[in-house]
């Protein structure tokens, strides 16, 4: 009983602040969507006015073009490019460290590398690669390379190549490239997926070292090739990290903003505007208060639809056991 109680005393700090600055929070961020605080008054007069106006900040903006057709689309399309590539990359670098390859520590960490990094950093640097004047083009005359790009330009069986690069607005290797403006959706999948496919492969790694090796070895004496032990036996049975990292990784592409932000802006025009990115310019450019709120209540229930069904899956799963 007095371990119980001590338990309890050195929790309720972490359980007064999760009340007060997540939960207490949300709750003034739903009651703020509900208004019409769009103002903010000089200082000796501070607290806004809040008229109750109901769900009339909701309703206006699922009418709005910007975010129901265009930033809700782009979160959409950023979301399944973004979680797909990196499942698939992650699991392709799990299944190549798990032959025990020789420097495997090294291309482990390598591939962790870029995890430790913020989504401003990565945003940075990505942004400088995409850039024809000071990213990898200008890299290569100086080296003397200018006539092999000139040359790789124009053989043929590569074409596919630069027409994939276009898609993407990426500038490797070409200078004074001229893509669909959208296609800068493109850069911010290729600098989500390397920030990202790393940690997806040390979790695919984890589960794969999991696995007793007398499975691998009562396969292989049944006459199943490695192609055919990793199809239909390793893969299947990691489908709960997939799971989680499915829903991991939905979860930062739902709220992503950093990354997007720092990269493109949501331009060129609203072609890579996000839900996250209207909020901001809403609430801090517009100081449009109330409008922000109901976009950032939004996001957070669909996030809660991704989230939540896992979470409670998850503690049955614990009970069970």
């Amino acid at each position: 009983m007095r371990a119980r109680s001590l338990s309890v005393i050195l929790l309720l700090p972490a359980i007064a602040a999760s009340l007060i600055f997540v939960y207490g929070f949300i709750a003034w961020t739903g009651f703020a969507s509900i208004t019409g605080w769009n103002q903010i008054k000089p200082l000796h007069n501070f607290l806004p006015d809040f008229p109750l106006v109901g769900l009339d900040n909701y309703t206006s903006l699922m009418s709005t073009p910007r975010f129901w057709t265009n930033d809700v689309v782009n979160n959409a399309v950023f979301t399944v490019c973004f979680v797909t590539v990196s499942l698939v990359l992650g699991l392709v670098l799990a299944i190549l460290l798990d032959q025990h390859i020789l420097g495997e520590s090294f291309f482990r960490n390598l591939f962790l590398l870029p995890m430790s990094l913020s989504f401003v950093v990565t945003g940075t640097v990505w942004a400088w690669i995409f850039n024809p004047n000071t990213g990898i083009n200008q890299l290569l005359d100086p080296l003397g390379l200018g006539a092999i790009r000139d040359g790789l330009l124009g053989i043929g069986f590569l074409s596919p190549l630069w027409s994939v690069l276009d898609s993407l607005h990426v500038n490797i290797l070409r200078t004074g490239l001229t893509a669909d403006p959208r296609a800068s959706l493109g850069a911010v999948v290729v600098a989500a997926v390397w920030q990202m496919s790393g940690f997806v492969m040390a979790m695919f790694l984890a589960g794969l070292r999991g696995i007793p090796d007398d499975v691998r070895e009562a396969a292989r004496v049944d006459g199943a090739s490695e192609l055919q032990i990793y199809r239909r036996i390793l893969i299947p049975l990691l489908r709960p990290i997939m799971i989680s990292v499915i829903v991991l990784l939905g979860y930062i592409s739902l709220k992503i903003f950093d990354l997007v932000f720092v990269m493109t802006r949501g331009g060129p025009g609203i072609s890579s505007d996000f839900p996250s990115i209207l909020l901001f310019d809403s609430a801090f450019k517009g100081n449009l208060w109330a409008r922000g709120a109901a976009i950032a209540m939004v996001m957070l229930i669909v996030s809660a639809i991704l989230v939540v069904p896992y979470l409670r899956s998850q503690l049955r799963g614990e009970r069970q056991s």
